[in-house]
């Protein structure tokens, strides 16, 4: 009997240590199962992998709203929302957001639910495409004596070099000729002062009295006071040349109101940058709100506080009190420039 139970245990042992290992009854996976999911690998640019089965991309400006359910079998798809893109087919699980146009940029191509949006800088600013492009850069001027070899780009900067004058060219010919003129009316102007000294020195040995005249004194013969002294011309009675007042500075007329003068705020970017808080202090702007734009480009910071100025004046908000504050702090020279760009460029008219 016992050794029946003893036999009967041993068999049971073998069962238990002969049964299969490679997977629970309980899962319903087996072993070659679990080899599959580990081994799977689903098509490039065709399926995305989704628990342990491959499904279909999604086509182009659309994402994968929830997965298929089969092998090989397409999922739920929804097109993007407004501002953000796929642009080619995926299994992704949003879609990404459209690039925004920086206020320096221009949009050359919209955003769209299968394109980014394309920006480059506006008219008159550049930036190098291999290097970061934080701020688009204000394109650079010719020289006088230089001329542009290549103009300006959204991708580059003005390229001058300095103009050599050709043989037989009219800068050539008018310093020759400027040559010919001095040396001809040089000796003729030494002639007519040694006459006019001559004539001078002659009429002071006539005088009876001896006494030299003098180009700024008021010629008067001396006067005598009450003592019977003798009185000299005093220094009050000098005739100095009479000084020429400032010429009036034209009053300019928007030929579009608002826009024409914010037209013009790049033409303050001729301001010094040792005046700029002097400038805006004028304007009314403190020094806190100075302050806060100091991290901007100086160009950027520029506009951002004319803007600021703008929106406290209102309506009011000219030109023409732009320029007087600069004429106030002895900046005529920057006032001449921006009224200048002003009306060359047609934002503004001379009300003269």
């Amino acid at each position: 009997m016992c050794s029946f139970h003893f036999s009967l245990k041993v068999l049971f042992l073998s069962i238990w240590l002969l049964r299969p290992t490679g997977a629970d009854p309980r899962s319903g996976l087996g072993l070659e199962d679990s080899r599959t999911q580990r081994d799977i690998s689903c098509r490039d640019n065709l399926e995305y992998m989704d628990g342990n089965i491959c499904c279909l991309n999604c086509p182009a400006g659309t994402y994968v709203k929830s997965a298929c359910t089969t092998a090989g079998g397409k999922g739920k798809c929804e097109e993007c929302d407004y501002g953000t893109y796929t642009e080619h087919p995926n299994g992704l699980k949003q879609c990404f957001k459209c690039t925004q146009c920086r206020s320096d940029q221009e949009v050359v191509r919209p955003c769209a639910h299968t394109q980014d949006a394309e920006c480059r800088c506006r008219p008159g600013r550049f930036c190098d495409p291999d290097q970061a492009c934080e701020v688009c850069k204000k394109c650079s001027r010719c020289e006088k004596d230089e001329e542009a070899v290549r103009n300006c780009t959204p991708t580059s900067n003005t390229v001058c070099k300095k103009t050599q004058p050709k043989p037989g060219s009219a800068s050539v010919r008018a310093s020759v000729i400027a040559i010919i003129v001095l040396s001809v009316a040089a000796p003729a102007v030494g002639i007519i002062c040694f006459a006019y000294k001559w004539r001078h020195r002659r009429a002071e040995s006539q005088r009876p009295d001896g006494m030299k005249t003098d180009l700024y004194t008021d010629i008067r013969p001396p006067e005598e006071n009450r003592d019977g002294e003798t009185q000299r011309p005093s220094s009050t009675n000098l005739i100095l040349p009479r000084p020429l007042e400032d010429e009036q500075f034209p009053k300019l007329v928007p030929v579009n109101g608002e826009e024409s003068l914010r037209k013009c705020f790049e033409y303050f970017e001729e301001v010094d940058v040792d005046q700029h808080k002097r400038f805006f202090r004028n304007l009314g702007i403190n020094d806190n709100v100075i302050k806060s734009k100091e991290h901007l480009l100086y160009e950027d910071r520029i506009h951002e506080l004319l803007n600021i100025w703008i929106e406290r004046v209102g309506r009011e908000a000219s030109l023409n009190d732009l320029l007087k504050v600069l004429l106030d702090m002895s900046q005529r020279r920057t006032a001449e420039k921006v009224k200048e760009n002003a009306i060359l460029h047609g934002h503004y008219l001379c009300e003269c």
